[in-house]
């Protein structure tokens, strides 16, 4: 029971006023959803007001909180409340750490805590009711607990009740999610807040605009300031920034983040015991469900860090991205919880009208393998299975699980194989999981696990902001070495952070316990390498040469830093790399040999057969690699290469050179531009069409069949391509182009002249004049249908009249001609009627 010195307080909370409807529609329901504002005392006073509720037949309460701090500090304000400790009717439990009993009645947990209670104890046995608090956040773990609790109360638990609470979220489709449920709402703390938006120069650095809003608030109002920045990185850089202004000397200086000691944090939350003024700098770890005492002005740089996962990629990208609508409320609304508030806001009121009003949730931007494990080890073959306010995206599920095929945790239908069983119960990520299961047949388990603490835990190593910090994982695995044999002095000494290294430790024991088991024998140690080998095998990188560059396994690029020095190593494992826009930063990897990568990822490997054209020798090259994904181990020339291969590869090399490498005969033009003339007088009548474009797009079946032992450029100039595309033509057809379209054309004098054809035009008849008197008509191909287009010439073989219209020449135009051939030729034959005159091919006419 509440103890009579907290009654008032407790009382005072304006979520009271709601608390009997709740109690009732949980009571009748099953389900509800509460929507009240920050400040309105839901987190600790619902689960207390429940707890003796007779639908709750004196079992449990479990409270999924989305923090461990907010975890830690609802516990202990529940607690107070009781006058009890911690551990008592009201406890915790979270990664690492928890405090609870026999008598334990409300037990707040985070952090994947509800779903590994949820696998192991499906239908919850002694819990009554499971409060989702702070759903707002949307966070993945949140999403599939209340998936996974749906299902139970709907199959194996009829009587589970299910409360969701909120401050900011579309409470209608929670409503909805949850079968109808009964919203209640919820009223808050009433007191006003003081909003300003300062304008900041876009250029400048953020760290620098913060402290500029701090220092402004500090002269301005009263009481403690709590500061929103977007990640550690600039938490520090402001916290350095603030600590060489003379008016912070005698104030107390507390960063807020998730990674920091309990102590560290319950310093920022709690008032400061000498009563200094207190600057509180936290990421949005302190947006919703932590009261920090004392604050009354709130300083918003307006940016949060989120982290995307690109499924193409299989990378995540962490991006700083404006905040929403929402959030900035929530921030603005810590100033008020105690009083009158004020919240300087660093951005201007065009950019605030550009605010979205919520940000996607996480599970819409996640890396979902550990999420599509846990799927596989409930028994669902398909996520639509289950019921979700936003369903998981179908492409980044779908990598989700040939990433799990890859570790061995599902089998080719999908369903979770006994080494997925073992991973889903250590509760770290698949990749890690499984390298520590690999790690265990080889004896390095503490090797493994400090490696996973490694790599879910901060950097060890300290560094100047801006600086970039040495990507080996070899040299971390050496300080913590340097850090248990001798101390934190000399491990500091040499770079390395002593608190950091207390916090690496912890963790390993935690996975060490974790994967303990049976060594398998295997006599052969791994190298670091190797060992991230087994948890990132797409993440394996080549180096492609210049600085810190190299490709990856799943074939992306990726770059170390300048001066790294695993720069030049011929192999990398990239533990921690961002998705980047065009290539991946690599933040953490460890060298590894190629004899080893042969063998911790045999199974992967692959010998291919390449045959593919060379540009640069003109030729088709032959030779079979050693394959990694996409990475070239090693090559060998190929032996008893298929020759249709060779085809395909030869005709490729024809469409990177083009048409014009062919050797192209006279003849072969010609025929091409009597047969495409033909296709443009004759549409219909089914002519070939012989283009540039045409032939490129049917490359393989007019050219494929005459490339028997060609694989070189120079080996094209045997091709004889007159009787290459003559051949794509039957006899009769052949028979018929040759009337149609002739290649010469007997004239009146008795020559045979060829005619030049060029598609879309009329084909070219060249002739000297006299040739052609007594004609009266102008020649015809295609069946008499085409007229020949004319160039007469003179006896110099100079055209001296272009014309369709034979006729029309003799008539009209012939006697001026004549006069001038007359003087220019006057021993040639010049009749007065050329119509009725002989033709000639010679001076005179015999």
């Amino acid at each position: 029971m509440i103890s009579p010195q907290q009654t008032a307080s407790f009382r005072n909370l304006p979520i009271q006023q709601v608390l009997p409807a709740l109690a009732s529609e949980l009571g009748d329901k099953r389900r509800a959803v509460l929507s009240a504002p920050p400040g309105s005392g839901k987190t600790t006073a619902v689960p207390l007001a429940l707890l003796e509720q007779p639908w709750l037949k004196g079992r449990r309460i479990l409270m999924l909180e989305p923090r461990r701090l907010a975890a830690r500090a609802a516990a202990r304000r529940m607690a107070d409340l009781l006058g009890e400790k911690v551990g008592e009717t009201v406890g915790y439990r979270v990664r690492f750490d928890h405090k609870v009993s026999a008598h334990t009645r409300i037990e707040v947990v985070t952090e994947g805590i509800l779903t590994r209670r949820l696998q192991s104890d499906p239908e919850l046995e002694g819990v009554g009711l499971v409060v989702f608090d702070e759903f707002h956040e949307r966070s993945i773990h949140a999403d599939l607990a209340l998936a996974l609790c749906l299902d139970v109360a709907e199959s194996l638990r009829s009587d589970l009740r299910l409360l969701v609470m909120s401050a900011t979220l579309d409470s209608a489709a929670v409503a909805g999610l949850l079968d109808g449920a009964p919203v209640v709402e919820g009223g808050g703390q009433s007191h006003p807040i003081e909003i300003h938006h300062l304008d900041s120069d876009p250029k400048a650095r953020l760290s620098d605009t913060v402290t500029g809003g701090v220092l402004q608030a500090l002269r301005q109002e009263r009481g403690d300031i709590l500061v929103f920045l977007p990640g550690v990185g600039e938490i520090r850089a402001v916290l350095n920034a603030l600590r060489e202004r003379p008016e912070c000397a005698s104030l107390e200086l507390c960063p807020l983040y998730g990674d920091l000691s309990r102590e560290e944090q319950d310093r920022a939350i709690l008032p400061s015991p000498e009563g200094r003024r207190r600057i509180v700098l936290a990421t949005s770890i302190a947006e919703t469900s932590l009261t920090i005492e004392g604050i009354t002005t709130v300083v918003d740089s307006g940016w949060s860090r989120r982290p995307r996962f690109d499924p193409n990629s299989g990378l995540t990208r962490l991006e700083t991205v404006r905040v929403s609508r929402a959030a900035a409320d929530q921030r603005a609304g810590r100033a008020g919880r105690l009083g009158p508030g004020v919240c300087y806001r660093l951005w201007g009121l065009s950019v605030q009208a550009s605010l979205r009003d919520h940000l996607p949730p996480e599970i819409a931007e996640a890396d979902l393998a550990p999420l599509c494990l846990e799927l596989a080890q409930w028994g669902v073959a398909e996520p639509n299975d289950l019921k979700w306010l936003t369903p998981p995206p179908a492409g980044s599920y779908a990598q989700a699980r040939e990433l799990l095929q890859a570790l061995e945790a599902l089998d080719e239908g999908g369903r979770i194989t006994g080494q997925g069983k073992s991973m889903v119960s250590m509760g770290l990520h698949p990749r890690l999981a499984h390298m520590l299961l690999r790690a265990r047949e080889h004896g390095q388990l503490e090797t493994a696990a400090d490696l996973a603490a490694l790599l879910t835990e901060r950097d060890i190593l300290s560094r100047r902001p801006g600086e970039p910090s040495p990507t080996d994982l070899e040299q971390r695995l050496e300080l913590l070495a340097r850090f248990r044999a001798r101390g934190a002095k000399d491990a500091a000494r040499l770079g390395a952070d002593p608190g950091g290294c207390r916090r690496i430790i912890q963790a390993g024991k935690q996975w060490l316990r974790q994967a303990e088991g049976g060594h398998m024998g295997v006599e052969d140690k791994l190298s670091v390498g190797g060992l991230l080998a087994s948890a990132y095998p797409d993440r394996i990188a080549r180096y492609r040469g210049g600085r810190g560059g190299y490709r990856l396994s799943s074939g992306r690029g990726a770059r170390l830093p300048e001066g790294d020095l695993l720069d030049g190593a011929a192999f990398l494992v990239t533990a921690h790399l961002d998705a980047g826009q065009k290539e991946g930063r690599v933040y953490l990897a460890a060298a590894i040999a190629l004899e080893e990568l042969r063998v911790v990822q045999g199974e992967r490997i692959r010998w291919v057969s390449e045959v593919r054209w060379d540009p640069v020798s003109s030729a088709v090259e032959t030779h079979e690699e050693e394959r990694l994904g996409s990475l070239v181990l090693s090559q060998r020339p190929a032996a008893g290469v298929d020759p249709e291969t060779v085809r395909a590869a030869m005709l490729e090399g024809v469409r990177v050179m083009g048409l014009e490498c062919l050797p192209w005969s006279d003849a072969a033009r010609e025929w091409r531009a009597r047969i495409e003339s033909l296709r443009g007088w004759q549409p219909e009548a089914g002519w070939p069409d012989l283009s540039d474009a045409a032939l490129m797009q049917s490359l393989d079946e007019w050219l494929g069949p005459w490339l028997e032992g060609v694989s070189r450029k120079s080996h094209l100039k045997k091709l004889d391509m007159f009787a290459i595309l003559k051949s794509g033509l039957e006899w009769e057809r052949l028979q018929q182009a040759e009337e149609l379209a002739p290649t010469h054309i007997r004239v009146p004098s008795g020559s045979n002249k060829r005619l030049q054809y060029a598609p879309g035009e009329p084909p070219v008849l060249a002739v000297k004049l006299q040739e052609m008197f007594g004609l009266t008509d102008t020649p015809r191909v295609c069946a008499g249908s085409v007229p020949v287009m004319l160039h007469l010439l003179s006896p110099a073989q100079r055209p001296i009249q272009v014309t369709r219209d034979l006729a029309g020449f003799w008539e009209r135009t012939y006697a001026e001609v004549k006069k001038e051939l007359k003087g220019r030729y006057p021993k040639h034959y010049w009749p007065d009627d050329p119509m009725m005159a002989q033709p000639t091919a010679r001076v005179r006419p015999k």
